[in-house]
């Protein structure tokens, strides 16, 4: 099945670059592009790309911004969007993920880790790259002024699914470290995902270092 990206970065360079790494697999198929958030939130409403790379700075409206509309709280049907950034310990990139985006990469991670990128957004997977969002996630989770709730009850076994989502394990390798079957996997995820009111991995992720289930 071939994979509809949409190109959101405000650098001419930025794009062609993507397209010229991206447009060598044969799954991918690069649909259109825009200059700023605001046209990149009018193309991805009328493609419906199957993920959107977008970047955080950006005129007219900014990424994180354009990622609300498309994949915030209260859309009814949200795309999945993927931020491409140059921001490292940046409280952006964590605003990213509480604000709908599927996962996040930084700009220097390279062609493999694009095209995996891609891949995972596209099959709502986690986050891409263990070693930097467990380092972004364990910074904000106490620097974050977010207001916890109580935490809702889960079972040992979700809280061994949760904190594997939370190192940006696949759904594959927590069956395979926690030796059970992808389908059981599946459903621990999908039980804590209606007990704490996340929408995706990503929320869960986080989730999990803002409690301090990950210190």
């Amino acid at each position: 099945m071939t994979l509809r990206i949409l190109l959101a970065d405000d650098q001419a360079m930025v794009r062609a670059g993507f397209r010229l790494i991206l447009e060598r697999e044969p799954d991918f198929e690069i649909v259109g592009e825009a200059e700023d958030g605001k046209r990149a939130v009018e193309l991805a409403q009328q493609l419906r790309p199957d993920v959107t790379l977008m970047d955080i700075r950006m005129p007219l409206m900014d990424g994180l911004a354009a990622t609300r509309v498309l994949a915030g709280q209260g859309v009814a049907h949200p795309l999945r969007v993927l931020i491409v950034t140059t921001f490292d310990l940046d409280e952006l990139v964590h605003e990213a993920l509480r604000s709908g985006a599927r996962g996040f990469l930084l700009k220097d991670a390279g062609p493999r880790l694009l095209v995996e990128a891609v891949h995972a957004a596209a099959n709502g997977e986690s986050l891409v790259s263990p070693s930097i969002t467990t380092r972004l996630l364990a910074h904000f989770s106490t620097t974050s002024g977010h207001v916890r709730s109580p935490r809702p009850a889960l079972t040992d076994r979700e809280l061994d699914a949760v904190k594997a989502v939370a190192r940006g394990r696949t759904n594959a390798e927590i069956s395979a470290e926690l030796m059970i079957s992808l389908s059981t996997v599946k459903s621990h995820l999908a039980s804590v995902q209606r007990k704490i009111a996340a929408r995706n991995r990503t929320e869960i992720a986080v989730w999990a270092w803002e409690y301090g289930l990950m210190r």
